[in-house]
């Protein structure tokens, strides 16, 4: 291990500093074994980017970087999975998104597998070394024992918009403004269409949106899941059967008219998490939806931030602080982004965990980010 050291004596020191460039000179100390060959790791390419931009760093600030600097934390996460049979499988219909995905997550240098005409049309490593596909579709992935992650997935499949008339439910369609040829409108159904059958018989509200494709996904996880094991965790915008009209378009993260300019702004819905449960139902036991802020604070968030804080410097504080704000704060992240899992039964009332003396029961199994964080 390179030591850089310079010589300065006394007060003169401090001011030499200010005024004179200092030459610093290499010492060499010897750092333990001594690896056959270099190998360039992120952390090292992080910290040669870091001492080309500021000087050299001291071994305090070294030994900080090393054991906290989240690029660190990922590269050991892989060196254990990647000694577990185990793979990732993304379902992306989207190309650019795909290939945006690829370069994130592998190394450049391993070349990715095409296959446009097959159900999984790109594959490659991880850069901790762990096999991963890309699919179009949920059913093309292979069934076991796995642990699905959707993050705002729901909030883009197509919904059915109904509302209620004195005729009864009618969906909402899009046609042409009869006053202007090239803009569009909202007009309401004649009569009674086919996707109606999924609206409750006791809904209360006089407007619903509906997503059968959301649903089909849900059975087709839930199915999994009751089959070989595993769980699912839901992150998306929604509520719990409460909201109405939440059909919406965003461009440059400004909401956007949803029937202006087609095609140039993202389509989103907010996700009725009361309707995938209904879809679970009978196969799996579903958690949520919690709202953000609190599945956090259950994952132990504030301890997590002190723990980064007291290692940090002002400006990653700083970071630090205005990312937390973001993620907590009821008016941005805080209550926006809600949590759903799917889990097998037997997961919250496993046979496996004892009954205490005074239980006829077993007691239930907590759920990490579902339940209050409890130190013991």
């Amino acid at each position: 291990m390179s030591v850089l050291a310079r010589g300065c004596l006394g007060p003169l020191c401090a001011a030499a500093r200010a005024v004179i460039p200092c030459l610093w000179r290499g010492k060499y100390f010897s750092s333990g074994r001594e690896p056959a060959e270099t190998q360039v790791t992120p952390m090292l390419r992080h910290l040669i980017y870091k001492i080309k931009a500021t000087g050299p760093i001291t071994v305090a600030e070294y030994m900080k970087e090393v054991l906290t600097n989240p690029a660190k934390v990922f590269s050991q996460l892989g060196s254990v999975l990647k000694n577990c049979d185990i793979s990732i499988h993304l379902v992306e219909v989207s190309r650019k998104l795909s290939e945006i995905q690829a370069l994130t997550l592998t190394e450049e240098k391993i070349p990715l597998e095409r296959n446009a005409g097959s159900p999984v049309y790109m594959k490659g490593v991880t850069k901790s070394g762990i096999p991963i596909s890309w699919y179009r579709d949920l059913h093309d992935v292979p069934k076991g024992h796995s642990f699905y992650l959707a993050h705002e997935f729901f909030d883009v499949l197509p919904v059915h918009k109904f509302q209620k008339t004195p005729q009864g439910w009618r969906e909402v369609f899009i046609d042409i403004d009869p006053q202007v040829s090239d803009k569009l409108r909202f007009v309401l159904a004649p009569c009674v269409t086919p996707a109606e059958v999924f609206i409750q018989r006791d809904e209360m509200r006089d407007h619903v949106e509906v997503c059968p494709e959301a649903g089909i996904i849900v059975q087709e996880l839930s199915q999994r899941i009751a089959l070989t094991g595993g769980a699912a965790l839901i992150a998306d915008y929604g509520h719990d059967g409460t909201k109405t009209d939440t059909f919406r378009g965003f461009c440059g993260h400004k909401l956007h008219d949803v029937l202006t300019a087609p095609g140039t702004a993202d389509l989103t819905a907010d996700v009725d998490f009361s309707y995938l449960r209904r879809m679970a139902e009978g196969q799996v036991a579903s958690l949520g939806p919690i709202r953000q802020q609190m599945f956090l604070k259950n994952m132990g968030i504030d301890v997590r931030l002190k723990v980064l804080l007291d290692k940090s410097d002002e400006p990653a504080r700083q970071q630090l602080l205005q990312g937390y704000d973001m993620l907590m704060n009821p008016k941005k992240m805080g209550e926006r982004f809600n949590f759903f899992a799917l889990l097998p039964h037997q997961r919250l009332h496993g046979r496996s965990h004892p009954m205490n003396a005074c239980q006829s029961k077993p007691s239930v199994s907590p759920v990490a980010g579902f339940g209050e964080l409890a130190w013991r």
